[in-house]
């Protein structure tokens, strides 16, 4: 084979039409991310794109909207406890996994404003 995978570019979660205003909010006001601008093309389907690390995250409209509640990004973190800290005094319940904790994986669950299943994890000396 001559060509090669070089890693994700982006994500893209599914969001309810006029979502804009809640992910801005929850995207970059309580999780930090940069807002980045959308192609002019796209502009007009709605949606917002912010930047995770090195990766991009688009939330993207949907019209007929379900939220992944199984299927999830995972966003690798360093200090994830002052995460857990920072999303509990802005009232976003998350959800403890330790099904990987005996492979040194620490992490956890919320779902963002539209109800998609994101996980958070850091990975920790065992």
């Amino acid at each position: 084979m001559n060509f090669q995978f070089n890693g994700i570019d982006h994500v893209q979660l599914a969001a309810p039409e006029g979502c804009e205003k809640e992910a801005r909010h929850f995207f970059n006001q309580i999780l930090g991310w940069t807002e980045i601008p959308k192609p002019a093309l796209l502009q007009k389907r709605g949606g917002v794109w912010f930047q995770c690390g090195d990766h991009q995250v688009h939330i993207g409209v949907q019209h007929d909207f379900v939220p992944a509640s199984k299927a999830h990004p995972a966003f690798h973190v360093q200090n994830l406890e002052q995460l857990r800290e920072h999303l509990h005094l802005n009232r976003i319940q998350v959800l403890d996994d330790e099904a990987r904790a005996d492979e040194g994986v620490r992490r956890f669950y919320l779902n963002d404003p539209f109800g998609n299943r994101l996980e958070f994890l850091e990975f920790i000396a065992v």
